[in-house]
């Protein structure tokens, strides 16, 4: 089973706007641009929504069927690891195998020594074909990466394998998660950890590294685009040549995570993929949650009056609602409005302030990213919530379909952009 040149992950947390996400996927097919959608959902927001993994299949079907889209699709089990894979097994047919936490735990010295031995002919001066600049790699270098990444990529195997015994080898697409650490890895370590990751036999066809900068949830890319572009070409020339010298399927790409809203960088990673023909997978996730609040607060009334208390119970409950997601929001509280000042405001300012319009004067990052996080509040408030997306189910699902064409995948195909 192999998946397509250009992927999207459109997370749906509440699973009501599968027809939204894809009446966008079809738009771009219509502008040229063949992508294939993902729905993605990760055992943390199954648990906080009450929803099983089957519940996405479902909606994705149902999407599929009623606009009898005839491309391809997948059903992706978000960052899952030994411990909570088996719930996905039935409904999903795209793996994402998330080793981030093993990151750095310990293997043995033989291991380490046998993968040193296996990189001689890389020690020294390694010569990435289109990377100009001289790579020089030591022996103590190496032996580095291997005490850093070895053991997390085979826990990613031991996932593989255990996925594979119970689904059969070509019957998912495999994913292998880095991004969701402190620090980022390299070019030169992607190398090794490609290595790696053939030796363990994973037949992967996207990897999602940490970058350079921070990839905060729902809003724009936070840091050098200069050095990101940099590195992310290098990322891609190191995959094209890993590829080859390795045996890993010739459609390996590179994933974006926490890919949503990152405007300024898409016109780099569009140039690179361009350039060098190559294909990428980028995962949107929570937007879709911000859009129904975006929605709900443009329907006024009891939908607006909803969308005020989320973000007052989440200004209550900042702690909690930000913790699982440390590493990936970075909100300003001297910026976020107070609860009285948001009170006041009329759908219109309230839409203004949480959609992401880049220049828009009344945009505030902080707030969308505590809102972005809140979504556990709107689980808890059961059919209330659901209920109102029923109910205004068409305004919701524009704000939706639009978010996803004109500012994600108009912007980064370059579709009359």
């Amino acid at each position: 089973m192999k998946i397509g040149k250009y992927s999207f992950g459109i997370g749906d947390r509440f699973g009501h706007q599968g027809e939204a996400q894809l009446r966008a996927i079809v738009r771009a097919a219509a502008a040229g641009i063949d992508v294939v959608p993902v729905w993605n959902k990760s055992n943390r927001e199954h648990s906080y929504i009450h929803s099983k993994p089957e519940d996405t299949r479902i909606e994705a079907d149902a999407a599929v069927r009623t606009l009898a889209y005839n491309g391809n699709y997948f059903v992706d089990a978000d960052h899952i690891n030994l411990s909570n894979v088996q719930g996905f097994l039935v409904a999903s047919d795209f793996f994402t195998l998330d080793v981030a936490s093993k990151i750095g735990s310990a293997s043995s010295e033989a291991q380490i020594t046998a993968f040193v031995a296996s990189c001689k002919k890389y020690s020294g001066t390694l010569n990435i074909p289109g990377i100009a600049h001289v790579i020089n790699v030591s022996d103590q270098h190496i032996i580095s990466i291997a005490n850093k990444f070895l053991a997390a990529i085979a826990e990613a195997g031991k996932i593989y394998n255990f996925i594979k015994e119970q689904k059969g080898a070509d019957s998912f697409v495999t994913e292998v998660s880095m991004d969701e650490v402190e620090s980022p890895q390299t070019p030169v370590e992607m190398f090794f950890i490609l290595k790696m990751i053939a030796e363990q036999g994973i037949p992967v066809q996207t990897i999602a590294p940490k970058f350079t900068g921070r990839f905060n949830k729902g809003v724009d890319y936070v840091g050098d685009v200069a050095q990101f572009s940099r590195e992310f070409e290098e990322d891609v020339l190191v995959i094209d040549y890993a590829v080859k010298e390795f045996g890993l399927p010739d459609n390996l790409k590179l994933s974006i995570h926490s890919g949503s809203d990152k405007f300024s960088i898409y016109p780099v990673i569009a140039r690179v993929i361009k350039k060098y023909d190559k294909g990428i997978h980028v995962k949107t996730a929570g937007t879709t949650w911000l859009e129904e609040v975006i929605g709900l607060a443009l329907a006024g009334g009891q939908a607006l009056e909803l969308a005020k208390q989320f973000y007052k119970s989440a200004l209550d409950r900042q702690e909690e609602l930000c913790a699982p997601y440390a590493d990936v929001i970075d909100i300003k509280q001297d910026q976020l409005p107070s609860a009285s000042e948001v009170d006041q405001w009329d759908s219109k300012k309230f839409a203004n302030t949480l959609r992401h319009i880049p220049g828009h004067p009344d945009y505030n990052p902080n707030f969308r990213q505590l809102i972005h996080v809140g979504y556990k509040i709107a689980a808890e408030s059961g059919t209330v919530y659901t209920g109102l997306l029923e109910k205004h189910h068409d305004l919701v699902g524009s704000c939706v379909e639009e978010n996803l064409f004109d500012r994600h995948l108009k912007r980064l195909f370059e579709l009359g952009v």
